[in-house]
């Protein structure tokens, strides 16, 4: 299956030539949030060629990462089991390549689907067992997140509007970066614009603070 081989017998090896192509990992990202159409993938990946997703797609069939499997007779391509087992790996690559983002260029974005494996990156389930349960609704861009944290547990879900019944609903864009890791206080970050209060409680930004955060 792999594009390419290494000639070396290795578990790194083989995990690389099974996911190292470009835009594979990727793909595993998306798909580790959920199920998803083609056209979901490719405008979660605005950069990727079409022909290169279609490939993508069969070499991650082919290696038993990814299936499809017809829902309303709509094709959805989801991970396998074996798939799955790729997100402890995601997750600590997220924490390792977060100290060298720096801040965002202009024509980076921030998609629904980054933005929720970045929240499962930074979240700190021993913090947030000792805090009350909190409803965030965040924006980025034109999507819209409800992000519940209760009992040391997240859940992040898509939202079409922001539920009126959020106790903190903002809006950020990739510079909530900077919020993450400390850089800047829950305070400044509204000061400087990089978050913005939509409604619910402000000081509950802190508390944001404290159950997502990773050091850069």
């Amino acid at each position: 299956m792999a594009a390419r081989e290494y000639g070396q017998y290795c578990g790194v090896t083989r995990a690389l030539e099974l996911v190292g192509e470009r835009w594979a990992l990727l793909i595993v990202r998306d798909l580790l949030v959920g199920p998803r159409r083609y056209g979901e993938l490719a405008a979660g990946l605005p950069r990727i060629p079409s022909n290169i997703l279609a490939a993508r797609l069969k070499e991650l069939q082919e290696a038993g990462i990814i299936r499809r499997g017809p829902r309303s007779r709509i094709v959805v391509y989801e991970l396998t089991d074996y798939g799955r087992e790729l997100e402890p790996v995601v997750l600590a690559l997220g924490t390792w390549g977060f100290k060298a983002m720096g801040d965002p260029r202009d024509e980076q974005i921030v998609t629904p689907d980054s933005m929720t494996m970045a929240l499962r990156t930074a979240f700190r389930a021993d913090v947030a067992a000792r805090l009350p349960a909190t409803d965030y609704g965040a924006r980025f861009g034109g999507a819209e997140l409800r992000i519940h944290v209760a009992g040391g547990l997240l859940e992040v879900t898509r939202d079409a509007a922001l539920a009126a019944s959020v106790d903190l609903s903002f809006a950020a864009g990739p510079g909530i970066r900077r919020l993450i890791s400390g850089e800047l206080a829950p305070d400044r970050a509204i000061d400087t614009g990089v978050i913005e209060v939509l409604g619910g409680r402000r000081e509950l930004l802190d508390r944001f603070a404290s159950t997502f955060h990773l050091a850069a």
